[in-house]
Formats: structure tokens, C-alpha cells, sequence
């Protein structure tokens, strides 16, 4: 008589790394069921983006054994991401991307369980950050990654001898594509570069001179950046354009097509447009698969010890053949967003609005609309109009004061700042140490300096 197999478990192949040892093991490794079980119960993760790397990150990691997973997501699905965004059909075309790829993923993997979020990144609260073990980013845009690369590395805290505290950690998996090229990261705050100490790998933006562009247009991109450039403030004056309105893009593409149509220059479209003004990386099915993979078994690794992590850099080439390569690359033990922090001294008498003010003038910060955060209490924030209201009055206070009377302390920063010439999103780690100085201080009075070679803890 013949016996037949027992049916296989569904986590078969998660269970040869979680419940086995080897040899690439982590310290803090301990095989079994338990530990699968605690990754299913009490991990938390956190997908920003929800596009094509995106969609693949979710299927990922509710395959690799995660069970409580958010992905946020600020835009609404189009026809032409069905191409490469396979979680989505033509009914889905104007529905949020985060609201339909959670409810894909839950009707396929069982007992997963997705909160989406449907809002920008930067209206989301430091504390709902905070709640996750892990970020998982899956995006597009430089400016985005910067923005999360310093709410994570804002949490980090650092002991007296500016070593960082491990429980204030905040892990990240960072993937990108662009056609048949690809990367995946894993950045420790504190203990890997982070996005910014490398920012230099990413090439800088393609820029046009206007002279090309309101006499001599050449192909649809001119066209493109004549209207978001020059036509938008010809027509709108001092409106602000976002490109996150879809109102504002649809008129850009409009005019854009009026201009193309004049020089008689094909290849204006939509997506085109997009891509232009928001710098849209285009992106492959097949690469957003293979990227994804490797930011989803980093994350796994990261969160048992099951296998020693990236160090620290996986490029991916696909283009002609096969090529990938890990790249070890070294922090900057001086950089402004993962590091210590500026350190700033102040006299005790400064209050909140000349710290304001401080911030806009610092060379190292430029920071500009300046909203402040100490610990879990703000401040001051400048937006919305309710919560301004509401911190209004603390602008008279002395900063020494509304922290507490503490000595020392960090504080959080977030505005505007003038970043390669553009106005980008920045979130900044701060210092504060305060000094005692009879008298009321001014402005010079106030010293800033960059703590970078300071060799005694404060």
C-alpha cells in the first residue's frame, strides 16, 4: 500500500529559515515556532508607497509571514499603471492605491491583516512612525526618501558618548527601480549611511534653460517645462503650484499640448507630464519583482536575525545579461540628519519665535516655516490653521521654558529648506543646550555651531 505525503505546511519555505540554525545566523537568533509566531503577531510594518514596487512589497511580505502591515499612499490609481501595478484592474481606475492594494493582498494571502492610508506622508503625525518595527519604502521620488530617511533617523537618540541607543533604532529597507535597473538598502540609523550620507549616488536633475524653452522648444519635455515653468506664473501669478493637485498637473499637460501642437512636437501624454514635473523614475514589472524580493528578505532578516543583513547596497542590472553587486558603503559621521545633531547653545531668555528665526538663517539649515517638536509634545506647528492657533501662544515663551528648564535636550525641527537650489520637505535633528547669560540675548548672542568634532560628552 502506498502512503501518501502529509499535506505540506504553506510557511514550509519561511520555516527553513526560522526554525532551523546555520552559519550566517545572527547573535540575537533563536530558532522556532515561537519566533515565527511572534513575527506574525506582534511585528509591525509599514509600506510607503503603494505603486509598482509598492504592490509587489505587500504581496512580499504577506507571503514572508507578516501579518500586520500599513501602506500609505497619497495617489489615485490610472489607466496607465495597470501595465506594471498588478493589484489593480480597470474598475479601480480613480480609487486610492493604498485602499485597493490592502484589499487585494487580504484576498489573497489569508489572515493578513492591512491598514491603508491614503493621505501624503508628511500629514501623518512623528508618533505614527514611530509605531512601526520597520519602513519598507517603495518610492519614486528623492524628495519623498528624504523626507522618511529623517522622520526614521529622528528618532534615533544617541548616549553620552554619542553612541546610538539601540532601542531608538528605526530600520529601513529602501528599494528602487528604474527600467531595467534596480536597488535595494538597509539602513540602521546610527550604524549604516543613511539616505542622506549618500545622497550623491543619484544623479542630479535634468535641467532645462529657459531661453530653450520659451524660444526654441525641441521635444516634449521642453514643452512640458515651458508650462509648469513659465506659463504657470505667467497665468497664475503668485499661485503656488503643487505637483500633488491633480487639477494643477491636468492644466500643465493642457498647455503643454497647446505648446507642442504650435512647434508641431509629438509625445506629449499624461504620464509624460508627470514624469517630467514630479522627476517619475520609470519602472519595469520585472524589476520592481526582483527588487522587491530583496527588500522583503532584508526586512525578514532584520526582524528575526535569521541571516546577516545587506551591507549595505544592492545594485541590479538588467539591461544587457545579468549583473548584480553589494556595495559596502561607510556613513558620514558628520551628516546632519543620522548623526548627533546640530548642537546649538542658547541663553535661556530666547523664545520660541527668535528660535524660529534662528533656524531661517542658520547656513547649515535654511529652514523656513519652521514647525518645532520636543519629544512628544509640539511646540509650535505651523499647519493646520487649528493647531497653529492652538501653539500661538508659546511663540512669546522662552524655548527654556515650554522644554522643561532642562539643561540639554534634542528637538525636532520640520519646514522648508532651500536643498540644490529647490524648496524640499526637511525634517532636522537638533541639540539645544543652554547656557546662562545675564542680560537679555539677542541674536548675537545666540551661538549655532555644528557639533562635529566635539571629543568630551556634554
Amino acid at each position: 500500500m502506498v502512503l501518501m505525503d502529509a499535506p505540506q505546511s504553506k510557511s514550509r519555505d519561511l520555516d527553513k529559515l526560522l526554525l532551523r540554525s546555520g552559519n550566517l545566523v545572527g547573535p540575537g537568533f533563536f530558532p522556532g515556532t515561537d519566533l515565527r509566531d511572534d513575527i506574525r503577531e506582534y511585528v509591525r510594518v509599514l509600506v510607503v508607497g503603494a505603486g509598482g514596487l509598492g504592490c509587489e512589497l505587500l504581496k512580499d511580505l504577506a507571503l514572508s509571514g507578516f501579518r500586520n502591515l500599513d501602506v500609505i499612499d497619497m495617489d489615485r490609481i490610472e489607466v496607465t499603471n495597470l501595465n506594471r501595478q498588478f493589484l489593480f484592474r480597470l474598475e479601480d481606475v480613480g480609487k486610492p492605491k493604498a485602499e485597493v492594494a490592502a484589499k487585494r493582498v487580504m484576498e489573497r494571502v489569508s489572515g493578513v491583516e492591512i491598514k491603508p492610508h491614503f493621505s501624503r506622508i508628511e500629514d501623518k503625525e512623528l508618533d505614527f512612525y514611530n509605531d512601526f518595527n520597520i519602513i519598507a519604502l517603495g518610492l519614486d521620488s528623492i524628495e519623498a526618501r528624504r523626507y522618511i530617511n529623517g522622520v526614521a533617523c529622528g528618532f534615533l537618540e544617541y548616549d553620552e558618548d554619542d553612541n546610538p541607543r539601540s532601542e531608538t533604532i528605526k530600520p529601513m529597507v529602501d528599494g528602487g527601480t528604474e527600467g531595467f535597473k534596480g536597488h535595494a538598502r538597509v539602513i540602521v540609523p546610527g550604524v549604516t549611511p543613511c539616505f542622506e550620507c549618500t545622497i550623491w549616488l543619484f544623479p542630479p536633475q535634468v535641467k532645462f534653460p529657459l531661453c530653450t524653452l520659451a524660444e526654441t522648444p525641441r521635444n516634449a519635455a521642453h514643452c512640458i517645462e515651458y508650462a509648469h515653468l513659465i506659463k504657470w506664473h505667467e497665468v497664475h501669478g503668485g499661485k503656488s503650484f503643487d505637483p500633488d493637485e491633480p487639477e494643477h498637473m491636468k492644466w500643465v499637460y493642457d498647455e503643454a499640448i497647446k505648446r507642442a501642437e504650435l512647434f508641431g512636437i509629438p509625445g506629449v501624454t499624461y504620464s509624460l507630464t508627470q514624469g517630467v514635473v514630479k522627476n517619475i523614475i520609470p519602472a519595469i514589472a520585472s524589476t520592481n519583482a526582483i527588487i522587491s524580493a530583496a527588500c522583503a528578505l532584508e526586512t525578514l532578516k532584520i526582524v528575526s536575525g535569521c541571516s546577516k543583513t545587506l551591507a549595505n547596497y544592492l545594485t541590479y542590472n538588467g539591461g544587457e545579461g545579468l549583473h548584480t553587486k553589494v556595495t559596502e558603503f561607510e556613513r558620514d559621521k558628520e551628516c546632519l540628519v543620522c548623526g548627533p545633531g546640530i548642537l546649538i547653545e542658547l541663553d535661556t531668555s530666547i523664545t520660541l519665535q527668535k528660535f524660529i528665526d534662528m533656524l531661517e538663517e542658520h547656513p547649515k539649515l535654511l529652514l523656513s516655516n519652521a514647525s518645532v517638536k520636543h519629544g512628544k509634545d509640539s511646540l509650535y506647528m505651523q499647519a493646520p490653521p487649528v493647531l497653529e492657533e492652538m501653539h500661538r501662544t508659546n511663540l512669546s515663551k522662552p524655548l527654556y521654558d515650554l522644554m522643561g528648564r532642562v539643561e540639554k535636550d534634542t528637538v525636532h525641527v520640520f519646514g522648508t529648506a532651500l536643498k540644490n537650489e529647490e524648496k524640499q520637505s526637511s525634517l532636522t535633528k537638533l541639540r539645544v543646550v543652554f547656557k546662562e547669560v545675564d542680560g537679555v540675548a539677542d541674536m548675537d548672542t545666540a551661538i549655532l555651531r555644528v557639533n562635529s568634532k566635539r571629543k568630551t560628552p556634554l
